[in-house]
């Protein structure tokens, strides 16, 4: 079984926690017993979130080997301009070693994105922009540590296709079966 799962703002890629207070978690999702998360996505990240029951297809979804490209929809800081992109193309260097090349381009803010709760934090004196970030590692926390990297900060991260599966049609917390 493989199901696409909107992963809201503010939620746990758990079943559990045991933080007090304890934090939103997928268990308040209705989502079939039996699966879990074959990947995660920060707290603070929105988006596809794959889960299944089958052990084989979770890592193969999740090993860095088999390089499974991840596309986001990233809200930042600031315009990065061609320079900053071209960094992101052909690879950064992280505190914890070189990228791999990525795929990015500038957007226009999608008028199918849901309203975040809480909304991001907005700078009257500071613009933002959108762009579209697709890697094929999945390093802690890369996207955001990236945009880092080229001087432009996540305000937010939406991750919205894992290889050829897609989020789109899915409201935060709404969830489908995939074939």
């Amino acid at each position: 079984m493989l199901i696409a799962f909107n992963k809201p703002y503010g939620v746990l890629c758990q079943f559990t926690d045991r933080s007090v207070p304890p934090r939103p978690t997928l268990a308040e999702f209705g989502l079939p017993p039996d699966v879990y998360a074959a990947g995660r996505l920060d707290f603070d990240s929105e988006g596809l979130l794959l889960l299944t029951d089958d052990g084989r297809l979770a890592h193969r979804l999740t090993d860095p080997r088999h390089h499974e490209e991840k596309t986001y929809l990233v809200h930042v800081e600031g315009e990065p301009d061609d320079a900053a992109l071209s960094a992101i193309r052909r690879g950064l260097m992280l505190n914890d070693g070189p990228t791999r090349p990525a795929l990015v381009r500038r957007v226009v803010p999608p008028d199918w994105l849901w309203p975040r709760d809480p909304p991001i934090r907005v700078r009257k004196t500071v613009p933002d922009s959108f762009i579209e970030l697709t890697i094929s590692e999945g390093r802690n926390r890369q996207v955001r540590r990236m945009t880092a990297a080229i001087g432009h900060p996540t305000l937010r991260l939406v991750r919205l296709s894992i290889g050829l599966h897609r989020l789109e049609g899915l409201r935060p917390g709404g969830w489908r079966a995939l074939p």
